[in-house]
């Protein structure tokens, strides 16, 4: 495991080499939040990384409800059995294995490693809606690589944690945007065109840092994030402009 600290964010990464994985403690005055559970192993690097910076896990934050963010929940809970765990209010269905559509989202199919019904034991104490408070977080609604995926915005410095909203291994780019070097969270994005727009979202927010599920940190990330919101729209241009081609029948 690899921790590197950027303001009041600790980014825990496992399997750095090959398949980075990221958790995130970020730290308040009495307390630390954590951000996503990683994989079934992260828990005792995240429980070490926490007993290390000398303040007690008082909250569970998930970006959203896929294996790599969710892997290590059940454990954690068991060991912090006070911390209360926070989810949005639509992927808390993906938690609990229903992949079920709303009738005003895009038919597009959810993707990704999703629990099955009844494998995550851990029910959620707090359903998270757009601009709720977690500490010192805003929570922001950034739909796209799932339903009900969220980023997290610390309102003390602008360190913004995005999940897989975007990624910074192989290339910074919008969820679903393919980058040949690290495919994964592209194949796992439910719907392209809600994840650009809510990257979109995420620019007017002016983070100080981005911290993404899959890959380093970057500070002062601005221009980075306008690449990857032209890189995307250009994919979109190209897939409209794409003649299509009809069959003829004699």
């Amino acid at each position: 495991m690899r921790i590197v600290r950027e303001q009041t964010v600790y980014q825990l990464t496992f399997l750095p080499r090959f398949f980075p994985v990221n958790a995130y403690l970020v730290e308040e005055e009495d307390s630390l939040t954590v951000i996503d559970a990683g994989l079934p192993h992260s828990v005792k690097g995240i429980l070490a990384a926490a007993r290390r910076i000398g303040k007690p896990v008082a909250r569970i934050v998930l970006t959203h409800a896929h294996g790599d963010h969710i892997g290590a929940l059940d454990a954690l809970k068991q060991a912090l059995p006070e911390a209360k765990v926070f989810i949005s209010e639509r992927d808390a269905r993906l938690l609990g294995g229903d992949v079920s559509l709303d009738g005003n989202e895009p038919s597009t199919p959810i993707r990704g490693d999703v629990p099955k019904p009844g494998a995550v034991k851990t029910k959620p104490d707090v359903l998270l809606r757009d601009g709720d408070r977690v500490g010192s977080l805003l929570a922001v609604a950034t739909p796209g690589h799932t339903p009900g995926s969220m980023s997290f915005l610390d309102t003390r410095n602008r360190a913004l944690i995005a999940g897989d909203a975007m990624q910074t291994r192989g290339g910074v780019a919008v969820s679903g945007q393919v980058k040949p070097w690290f495919p994964f969270p592209a194949m796992a994005t439910w719907n392209k065109q809600a994840a650009l727009d809510s990257v979109r979202k995420l620019k007017e927010l002016r983070p100080s840092l981005l911290a993404v599920g899959h890959g380093r940190m970057l500070k002062n990330p601005a221009q980075a994030i306008d690449r990857a919101i032209a890189e995307a729209e250009r994919h979109f241009t190209e897939k409209r402009s794409e003649p299509t081609h009809a069959s003829n029948r004699s």
